[in-house]
């Protein structure tokens, strides 16, 4: 049995199978093994996570659902191909909600909460500094959202579309100069929060949403597929 198969097995006996061949999925898409434009390929997949066509075709339909994947009439399903009007209009969404995230995060985070994701981020800095390989990814943006304790906004910006937004910007983050930006803006913003301004807090997120969009755009043509 593969690794691959050994792992699908032993997440069955913890999640549905087709949450388990989602996820799998999600992670091919995430780390590039899937490009944006690569067809899906239901029978090849099932045989390279030792499973049924049935749990395959069910992550191909949640993935459709939320975008990640497309398909059209008799016509193999592909990984989404990443377009700037797409991205704009994620961007523009995300400053609008986690702007006000931002906003109720500064009024609402506990003291103790503040210090713990300061001290996050600064394991994160010297791990990126190290070049160490990272256990697990931290992700600023989720942090926030989550203690903003507005449901709504915490279910729209980390529920499904949280995989659409992911992927957005892990592209919009692949040029070095807007890496070490976007980390100096994550600071910023903390600051804002450490000091309960919420106003400069919700400017500085909705800036820094902004400035990413505009790269992300900048850096993608109408439509992205691989050569």
């Amino acid at each position: 049995m593969s690794a691959t198969e050994t792992a699908i097995n032993k997440q069955e006996t913890q999640v549905p199978l087709a949450d388990a061949v989602f996820q799998r999925i999600l992670d091919a898409i995430y780390d590039g093994r899937l490009p944006p434009g690569s067809i899906i390929n239901e029978v090849s997949m099932a045989q390279e996570f030792g499973v049924s066509r049935g749990p395959v075709r069910e992550a191909v339909r949640r993935l459709q659902g939320i975008q990640l994947v497309t398909r059209e009439p008799y016509i193999k399903a592909r990984v989404m191909s990443l377009s700037a009007e797409s991205a704009l209009e994620l961007f523009q969404m995300r400053m609008a909600l986690e702007g006000m995230a931002c906003n109720l995060a500064t009024q609402r985070m506990p003291d103790d909460e503040i210090d713990a994701l300061l001290n996050e981020m600064e394991q994160d800095r010297q791990q990126r500094v190290s070049g160490a390989r990272q256990p697990r990814v931290f992700d600023f943006h989720e942090r926030i959202v989550r203690a903003c304790g507005n449901q709504r906004i915490i279910a729209a910006l980390c529920g499904d579309l949280y995989h659409l937004l992911r992927i957005y910007r892990r592209h919009s983050g692949t040029v070095l100069e807007r890496k070490d930006d976007a980390y100096a803006e994550h600071w910023q913003i903390v600051r804002a929060i450490k000091s309960r301004d919420s106003g400069l807090a919700e400017s500085l997120m909705r800036s820094h949403i902004e400035r990413a969009a505009n790269h992300l755009v900048r850096h993608l043509p109408d439509t992205v597929r691989p050569t």
